[in-house]
């Protein structure tokens, strides 16, 4: 509800400055939990908690608070990465900050959580939400653990499983597409056709506004995507539509492009942005949520902020 009052983490970096404006115009009044002191928009209350890689004392933060927003957690930063820090910060704190939600009276908990708690495929069929999760990385059994711990509470909660995300400010694979589209030369990727789900940012913060209402069913986990997927042909082209330009991509067969990449030991990093990977919200779109972003037209939007940043 409008006025109520939200304890959001996560706020920093890409995702966050989206969720807190589109929270703001719905009429919530925010307090952030920052793990050091930083600006925070006017009339938004702040609160230093200090590193989820350490028990947190909540009660302070929680004070007066209807709605927990947690966002915060340890990213997916590729192999090398110690599981039992995965499980300390994307589990285990968020399972503690839960447990005092509850404590305090907190109404419903919104986890963003990720769809590699679902799946950790780059590549192949449909993602289906009633499916057997199966994560095969420590970030997405971390993600998943914390689903099943808040499933064990006595708390309304829902969780969010985003795929990946584009807007401004947008780094790694997708910030690296952008460039390419900004790029002036012919592109040889007009066969890469493969549909793969993505989620715009606009779109992520109108599912979280989304769970936090009663029209919401709490207890489950969603899969959080722009409705209709695309390939990667296609979002060139919306991207060169948005500076005014024609698409201008070469059509190199798919399978030789994916053995080029092989070949270069970048297989992985063409899979993530180029195999088939669509993963529909279902559940949410019969709950009655509705995107307001259109994809290719957020794609143009995306490419016209990368070039007037």
């Amino acid at each position: 509800m409008a006025d109520a009052r939200i304890l959001l983490t996560g706020a920093s970096g890409f995702v966050g400055p989206h969720v807190v404006a589109a929270l703001l115009r719905a009429g919530y009044r925010l307090r952030l939990a920052q793990r050091r002191a930083a600006p925070a928009p006017a009339g938004v209350e702040t609160v230093v908690i200090g590193d989820l890689s350490a028990p947190i004392e909540w009660t302070a933060a929680l004070a007066g608070i209807d709605h927990v927003v947690h966002m915060a957690g340890l990213a997916h930063a590729g192999p090398g990465l110690d599981e039992a820090l995965y499980r300390r910060i994307n589990t285990q704190a968020t399972l503690e900050l839960a447990g005092a939600a509850a404590s305090a009276g907190v109404k419903r908990l919104v986890y963003l959580s990720s769809i590699k708690a679902l799946s950790g495929a780059f590549d192949g069929p449909p993602l289906a939400e009633d499916a057997e999760p199966a994560p095969t990385d420590p970030y997405g059994r971390s993600k998943l653990a914390a689903e099943r711990g808040l499933a064990a509470l006595d708390l309304d909660w829902v969780a969010l499983r985003p795929v990946l995300i584009y807007g401004p400010g947008v780094k790694a694979n997708m910030a690296a597409l952008v460039r390419l589209a900004r790029s002036p030369l012919p592109l040889p990727l007009g066969g890469l056709k493969a549909p793969r789900s993505l989620l715009a940012v606009e779109n992520l913060a109108e599912a979280i506004l989304f769970a936090l209402t009663p029209a919401c069913p709490a207890g489950r986990a969603y899969t959080v995507s722009d409705p209709e997927p695309i390939g990667v042909a296609e979002m060139l082209a919306a991207m060169r539509a948005g500076l005014g330009r024609s698409a201008g991509l070469l059509p190199l067969p798919e399978p030789l492009l994916r053995t080029l990449a092989r070949l270069a030991g970048r297989e992985e990093t063409f899979l993530k942005l180029a195999g088939s990977l669509v993963a529909r919200p279902e559940r949410l779109l019969s709950a009655g949520w509705r995107p307001p972003a259109e994809t290719k037209a957020a794609l143009a939007e995306l490419a016209r902020s990368a070039r007037d940043g």
